[in-house]
């Protein structure tokens, strides 16, 4: 296993690039989806959330490849994107037809859970502007080489959208080769997005497909398992009962299949009720197994997000040059305060990040 080769800073306009689509979260707090009166907005996307994080609670510079449909739904979205900081310069706008037959925006309807009720997501993006990217859509020679990334983010979520979404990935990665961008991929396995097109069997095909043209995937233990055939023994014990040396040795198992890739990672979580989690992470890295800081009993908020926050704080630990065993405690401190905040994304400070990572605890600050 060979380590990360990043492009220096001045060579490239932007520290990251995601390529995924934007949904518009409809959040009803502290009540339910089915019988809410009013909801909250958010704008949210895996890959987005990524490259949010990097922006604003670490200060890189970071754009988003996606597509919308130009009505006020989208203009909502963008309006949300703006707060966020990402790029917008390579965002599609699609005409929309006043109906949405052809094309729309997504919504996402998440509910937080409380106790034994757990977190409840129900998505409606079918037909979505994002979906509907094809390649040749995107100049990535432009976008990677002269104007120049020096990390390109992906993830199943938005390759599980269609057909031609798998295929623009691809691209996306080849040309990232061309050019020496990192390329990472978040497995992010979503059974209901593959339900009716294949179901496990598809996603796994599609899945190990991508994964052998990048060069980090991260993801947790149902994705390693679902999405790419791995396991992990002992993964129904509790979490603080889990051996790192399991997840080492799927580690192992998953270089050996990919000897493409130069780091692994994964969240750990074990759920004590929807606001009580055990968190924690590992990865793999030159041939070393690192384990970050575990926490026991972690109040959750909110807890969609939090892999996403983990990959941000992960991958500034690299580009930022920290070292492997900085970079992932960086990346589970962040996944960890997300998780304090409603929305999809963080409203962490790095500073916040520096303080948990060196062992501060929740006493006030003023």
């Amino acid at each position: 296993m060979s380590t990360l080769a990043i492009r220096p800073k001045e060579e490239c306009r932007y520290d990251l690039v995601a390529l995924g689509e934007v949904m518009l979260r409809l959040d009803p707090g502290e009540g339910r989806i089915s019988t809410t009166r009013s909801f909250d907005v958010w704008e949210g996307g895996g890959e987005y959330n990524v490259a949010r994080g990097l922006r604003r609670c670490f200060g890189l510079d970071t754009a988003i490849v996606t597509a919308l449909a130009d009505n006020p739904v989208g203009r909502l979205i963008q309006d949300l994107l703006y707060q966020g900081g990402v790029d917008l310069s390579h965002v599609s706008w699609v005409p929309y037809d006043g109906v949405g037959r052809t094309v729309r925006n997504g919504l996402n309807f998440t509910e937080r859970g409380y106790g034994v009720r757990g977190a409840v997501g129900c998505s409606d993006r079918g037909h979505t502007a994002a979906s509907q990217l094809r390649p040749g859509a995107i100049d990535w020679d432009e976008l990677l080489g002269r104007q120049g990334a020096r990390w390109l983010h992906c993830g199943g979520i938005f390759c599980a959208l269609s057909e031609t979404t798998a295929a623009v990935a691809i691209e996306a990665f080849e040309a990232a080769r061309r050019h020496g961008t990192i390329v990472s991929y978040d497995l992010n396995y979503r059974e209901s997005l593959w339900a009716s097109i294949g179901g496990p069997q598809r996603a796994a095909d599609v899945n190990r497909e991508l994964v052998r043209n990048v060069d980090v995937v991260v993801g947790n233990e149902e994705d390693f398992g679902v999405a790419l055939g791995f396991e992990v023994a002992g993964l129904d014990e509790a979490l603080t009962q889990l051996d790192a040396a399991g997840y080492g040795a799927m580690f192992e198992e998953v270089e050996r299949a990919y000897p493409n890739l130069k780091l692994i990672a994964a969240t750990l979580r074990s759920v004590q009720s929807a606001g009580v989690n055990d968190w924690g992470a590992v990865c793999r890295y030159d041939g070393n197994l690192h384990v970050a800081t575990f926490r026991p009993g972690l109040e959750i908020f909110d807890r969609v997000g939090g892999g996403d926050s983990f990959a941000s704080g992960l991958f500034y630990g690299h580009l930022a040059g920290l070292g492997a065993q900085e970079a992932l405690e960086y990346g589970a401190a962040h996944g960890a305060l997300a998780m304090t905040t409603p929305g999809d994304t963080s409203m962490s400070t790095l500073a916040e990040v520096r303080k948990l990572v060196a062992g501060g605890g929740a006493r006030v600050s003023r």
